[in-house]
C-alpha cells in the first residue's frame, strides 16, 4: 500500500473512560502509525467526535447547530491526536473544510497531496463541513478525493457482524463481505450516505478492533482478523 486512510473512533481513544482521552490508547494508535510511515506508507486520519459529542441524540438543538457542534468535537480530536503523533516523532498537518485561524489549514487536495509527499501524516477535521454529513461521509470523500487505496476502520468492535453483538450474543461476524450487502441490509458499516458514496467510488473498507494488541500495523501487513467490505 501507499496511501491509506484511517477512521479512528472517538469512543474508542476513549477507551473505559467513554469521553475525552485515555492518553495510553492515543500513544498506542500514535506508535503504530510511525511504523506505517517509517515504512513509507502516506497516512490520512479522520477521527470521530463521539468522545465528546453526538449530536443526533439531542433532542433539544436545531440538527443544524448540533452537527456543528461535532465537527468542532473532530477538530478538538485531530489536534489532540496530531500533538501525539508529533509527540513520538511524526510530522503532521490538520487540514478542515472551514477557517480555523491559526489551528488548521483549509482543505486542498493539492495541498493534502504536498503534506503526504513529504512524509506526513494529513488529519482531516471537521467532516465534509456541512451539516447533515457524518464523519462518516466526510472519510469516504477524503479517501476519495486524495485517491487513497483503503480505508481503514478501526473500531470499538472487531468487524461488521449481522446484527449488533452488544446485543445479541449470537451475532455473526463476516470475514468478507460486499458493500451491496452491506446497502441490501443495511449493515451500518457507515452511514447509507457513506455507504454508497464508497460503492459508486469502489472504495473498500477494511473494518477492525483497535483495541487489539498491534491492530493497525497487523492490518496492513497482511495479518487482518477484521471485515473487509469489498467494492
Amino acid at each position: 500500500m501507499k496511501r491509506i486512510l484511517l477512521k479512528l473512533s472517538g469512543e474508542a481513544l476513549a477507551g473505559e473512560k467513554k469521553t475525552g482521552f485515555d492518553e495510553a490508547t492515543v500513544v498506542g494508535v500514535a506508535k503504530q502509525v510511525k511504523q506505517l510511515v517509517d515504512d513509507g506508507i502516506q497516512v490520512g486520519i479522520v477521527i470521530g467526535g463521539g468522545n465528546f459529542w453526538r449530536g443526533r441524540s439531542s433532542e433539544n438543538i436545531d440538527r443544524t447547530k448540533a452537527d456543528q457542534i461535532g465537527m468542532l468535537a473532530t477538530i478538538m480530536n485531530c489536534i489532540y491526536v496530531s500533538e501525539i503523533f508529533r509527540s513520538v516523532g511524526m510530522m503532521t498537518n490538520i487540514l478542515t473544510p472551514f477557517e480555523c485561524g491559526s489551528f488548521t489549514k483549509l482543505f486542498s487536495k493539492d495541498r493534502a497531496n504536498k503534506y503526504f509527499e513529504k512524509g506526513q501524516v494529513v488529519f482531516f477535521a471537521g467532516g465534509t463541513g456541512h451539516p447533515y454529513f457524518s464523519t462518516d461521509t466526510g472519510v469516504v470523500l477524503r479517501a476519495v478525493e486524495v485517491e487513497a487505496e483503503v480505508i481503514l476502520l478501526a473500531k470499538a468492535i472487531d468487524g461488521v457482524y449481522d446484527s449488533d453483538p452488544k446485543e445479541n450474543p449470537n451475532a455473526v461476524k463476516f470475514d468478507e463481505i460486499s458493500i451491496d450487502e452491506v446497502v441490501a441490509k443495511n449493515l451500518q458499516v457507515v452511514d447509507m450516505t457513506a455507504s454508497i458514496l464508497a460503492r459508486d467510488n469502489k472504495m473498500p473498507m477494511w473494518v477492525f478492533g483497535l483495541n487489539e494488541e498491534n491492530s493497525i500495523v497487523n492490518t496492513v501487513q497482511g495479518n487482518f482478523k477484521g471485515t473487509k467490505v469489498t467494492v
